[in-house]
């Protein structure tokens, strides 16, 4: 069931947080992403609603029963998001419809009165990570990024027999999944030169980042069970921003026979905030158009709903501030700009292909889209593509060359959707600074 359009989503629908009417704010009353957070001097974690430059408290709208009489409500009580993401898509519906109550323009002076009690500037809080990751799996679902990245590896038969059938994937470490802001230590690995006799090991020379997008899993389902593609998007609570850092040095000499392990495993960053599907309503899209002699999805990954509004217009954005660049009071330098329409397959897919074979996804798992890129060189979503494997440096305002990331470097990411009749909504911030390797 794919989320509806209703009033939370009208263009003039205002909010008295002033701050959330600003023109290019991530977070107006449309939006309400969840996440959680901790306040100054407060280490209990709890989940908080995006409104402008403010969060909203669910534990203290609980506590001061402005969320009486709703289903999900004991949910918005935890420390974390799994609870909340396991209920179900009415639920979850309903919540967002009185939270719009609490923080539309109409509000009462009384219900202000309470709501103002539970807001606190989103700069006086720490964010935390959204939910206990308990499993990640990263997907390849970009057929741009795995053309150009086979064509660098495998130049006369760049793009696998399978890709155009199967939804590729692997499992990624969740232990090492961290919030934005958090800084990424350079890993160190075995790597071989291509004149090498030898591996040798030490730190990353070819660092990366991949820009992708997350997907919490909601209810999930039982072991066993397969997810149907007819309501697959049921067990689909939201969307995040993900960059799964990236060594390439040890990745190339490491993948085969089984490709990614240490390579990918030693960071993922992620947003805070996460997008519920409801606020996404107004920008979806019909599946990618798949060119003339492409082979149509399987029937398990296929239904007439995913091919007409499979797709997410979701514009992403990657940005660079080299450590030089701070010290001289540089703005970050865009690097790419592309979308997330762009994926050969859609989020029900990577859920229904995911537990095809009986596999349960639980509430708080972590899907991870691959790499996203797009069918040119400005919508390439990482260095190993944009510098062309280090071929094709990139001119920073200092002068420098940036083929891959380099001790001091930040890499922010961006998202945000936009469409004519409907508010702009935004992602907030990805955010990461590479450490020397200890």
């Amino acid at each position: 069931m794919t989320a509806s359009i209703d009033h939370t989503h009208a263009s003039d629908l205002q909010s008295w947080v002033e701050s959330a009417n600003l023109p290019g704010s991530d977070f107006p009353i449309q939006n309400l992403p969840y996440g959680v957070f901790c306040g100054a001097g407060d280490a209990t974690a709890r989940i908080g609603v995006a409104i402008g430059d403010h969060v909203l408290d669910l534990l203290a709208c609980e506590a001061a029963g402005l969320l009486d009489g709703l289903a999900a409500a004991p949910a918005c009580t935890r420390s974390v998001l799994n609870e909340l993401m396991g209920v179900s898509a009415e639920e979850r519906t309903a919540l967002r419809h009185r939270i719009v109550e609490l923080l539309a323009e109409n509000a009462s002076d009384d219900m202000r009165d309470q709501v103002q009690r539970a807001l606190l500037p989103v700069a006086d809080v720490e964010m935390l990570l959204p939910a206990e990751i308990g499993d990640y799996t990263d997907f390849y679902a970009s057929v741009h990024h795995a053309t150009n990245v086979g064509s660098m590896m495998r130049p006369d038969n760049p793009l696998l027999s399978n890709y155009k059938y199967v939804v590729i994937g692997y499992h990624g470490r969740a232990s090492s999944v961290v919030v934005s802001g958090t800084p990424v230590k350079r890993p160190s690995g075995q790597r071989k030169a291509p004149d090498a006799d030898m591996p040798e090991f030490g730190p990353s020379r070819l660092l990366d980042y991949e820009l992708e997008v997350g997907m919490f899993v909601g209810p999930g389902n039982p072991l066993g069970e397969p997810v149907p593609m007819t309501n697959a998007e049921d067990h689909l609570f939201g969307l995040c921003l993900v960059n799964d850092w990236s060594a390439r040095d040890v990745q190339v000499w490491e993948y085969q026979p089984l490709g990614p392990f240490l390579g990918k495993s030693f960071a993922t960053s992620v947003s805070p905030w996460v997008v519920t599907l409801d606020a996404l309503a107004p920008f979806r899209v019909s599946a990618f158009d798949r060119p003339d002699g492409d082979p149509q999805p399987l029937a398990h990954l296929d239904s007439t709903q995913n091919r007409s509004h499979g797709g997410i217009e979701l514009t992403l954005e990657v940005w660079v501030q080299s450590l030089r660049m701070r010290e001289e009071g540089i703005e970050p330098m865009r690097l790419s700009r592309g979308n997330f329409s762009d994926l050969y397959w859609t989020a029900a897919q990577m859920i229904a292909h995911h537990t095809s074979n009986g596999c349960n996804l639980r509430p708080g798992d972590l899907l991870a889209s691959g790499t996203v890129s797009g069918p040119d060189k400005g919508s390439r979503g990482c260095l190993l593509e944009l510098s062309w494997r280090g071929t094709e440096p990139i001119d920073l305002p200092t002068g420098e060359e940036l083929k891959f990331l380099r001790d001091g470097d930040e890499l922010i990411m961006r998202g945000f959707c936009e469409r004519e009749g409907f508010a702009r909504i935004g992602f907030g911030e990805c955010r990461g600074t590479v450490l020397a390797a200890g």
